[in-house]
């Protein structure tokens, strides 16, 4: 295939577009809005003050044109769970406050939960605080105990028209944003900003989830930024496609951009522009282990820096990352195919790393205009999958290459670079390497070995 963009490719880069004006038009206008003070709250940050917010959520739902439920400015309403209606918008108020409770008694699965609804909106500069160290077993240096109960921080089932706009999330203790079957979503403005030793708490999961825009959002999480998957949970809402990601700038111990591990369904038509990535344990990855396939993704104009972070967080500090592998021997497993990085510019301990199986090859993926510069910045020991014959008397067991490839059909490069900051380690190797690949194509690359051979 061509390096240059096919029509369909085209037509993904200018999804935004599409999806921003055309999916979130609300036929009727908000008419009625009220408080949650009308209803008893107290908004003093120690009254369980979920009743008064649920009671005036259920108002305005049950209005004609739907309605606005304002938490005041200045103020703080503690609450377990409570459930969005179809037609309802909380908006959070300049220094307003959500402030999830700590007993679990006051909880189901979810603080923020909404099903089968549509039209749902939460706007405002406030914030919803989750207190998720408050639910941690215990500390050590590098990570948080997991404690009995951790609830979801919000959680949308099968929602149509889902508007999330400009407030924050702060200190989640589990999935923040989890959009479980949602059809036409449009999260702006947010940001989110989980403590970087809590593992799980991701910012954003469009799980088995279409035609989704996520934009200039600010994410920090010890889980993944953002992770489009298509769980088995929620696989009974099939397929999932049309998924943009545009404007943000991350920060995490996990993956940044992250496509799987689950992937029962399809997963298709992606596009992650416009991405600062920093200080992360892996910028971009996709994860191929289930029956459903990987195709049509494009990410393109990134900055990444990346490192390694204790054993006990997920990645490698790749600048991409790609593999397909059954999760379990024999397992089926779908396609990887028809993907596209351009104009990425990346530093890191490690580079990028495509590999295939046999039960799965992917093909057709380009890199253009790739350039990665290699820096050890940590004193933690690089490790990575790929095993080789070389010995280098070193503790580490592996070779780190620029951009590795194995097991692939139909990979090109082209004006690709590779460098590497001044006294590498001894476990810097080539900085291309590809093995079993048929059909590659390399244009322009640039870049000189560690240690030249004789």
């Amino acid at each position: 295939m061509p390096l240059s963009a096919s029509p369909h490719i085209t037509h993904l880069l200018h999804l935004g577009i599409t999806l921003s004006w055309g999916l979130f038009i609300r036929a009727n206008a908000a008419e009625v809005t009220g408080s949650p003070e009308t209803y008893g709250a107290k908004l003093d940050g120690t009254t369980n003050d979920r009743a008064a917010l649920q009671s005036a959520i259920d108002a305005a739902h049950a209005a004609a044109g739907g309605g606005t439920v304002v938490v005041p400015a200045g103020r703080v309403l503690l609450t377990g769970s409570f459930a969005l209606k179809s037609r309802v918008t909380p908006h959070l108020a300049p220094g307003s406050r959500i402030l999830a409770s700590t007993d679990p008694a006051h909880y189901r699965r979810v603080l923020v939960g909404a099903a089968h609804a549509e039209d749902i909106t939460i706007t405002g500069s406030g914030v919803i605080d989750g207190r998720a160290r408050d639910f941690m077993a215990g500390e050590t240096p590098d990570i948080f105990q997991i404690g009995p109960f951790r609830p979801r921080v919000m959680l949308l089932e099968d929602c149509r028209r889902v508007r999330l706009r400009d407030f924050t999330t702060r200190d989640g203790f589990m999935r923040t944003v989890h959009l479980a079957g949602c059809d036409g979503v449009l999260v702006r403005g947010l940001t989110i900003l989980n403590n970087l030793k809590i593992p799980n708490c991701d910012g954003i999961d469009p799980d088995c989830s279409r035609n989704v825009t996520v934009t200039d959002c600010h994410i920090e999480a010890g889980g993944d930024c953002i992770v489009i998957k298509t769980s088995r949970q929620f696989a009974r809402y099939g397929p999932r496609e049309n998924i943009v990601v545009s404007n943000c700038i991350l920060k995490t111990r996990s993956t940044a951009l992250k496509i799987g591990t689950e992937t029962v369904n399809d997963i298709r038509n992606v596009v992650f522009s416009n991405c600062v990535v920093r200080d992360s344990h892996r910028a971009v990855g996709f994860w191929l282990r289930d029956p459903g396939s990987i195709e049509n993704v494009v990410v393109s104009n990134r900055v990444s820096e990346t490192r390694i972070h204790p054993k006990i967080w997920w990645g490698g500090a790749e600048a991409i990352y790609v593999s397909a592998h059954a999760r379990t021997p024999g397992a089926k497993i779908g396609t990887l195919r028809n993907l596209r990085f351009s104009h990425i510019l990346a530093r890191g301990e490690v580079g990028v790393f495509i590999q295939g199986s046999s039960e799965c090859i992917p093909e057709d993926v380009h890199l253009n205009d790739v350039s990665v510069t290699l820096a050890k910045t940590t004193a933690i020991p690089t490790r990575h999958h790929v095993r080789t014959p070389d010995s280098l008397g070193v503790a580490e067991d592996v070779v780190i290459v620029g951009i590795h490839v194995t097991g692939a059909r139909g990979v090109s490069l082209r004006d690709c670079t590779v460098r590497r900051a001044p006294n590498p380690p001894a476990t810097y190797g080539a900085t291309l390497r590809t093995l079993r690949v048929a059909d590659f194509r390399n244009k322009g690359f640039r870049g000189a070995d560690a240690r030249p051979s004789n």
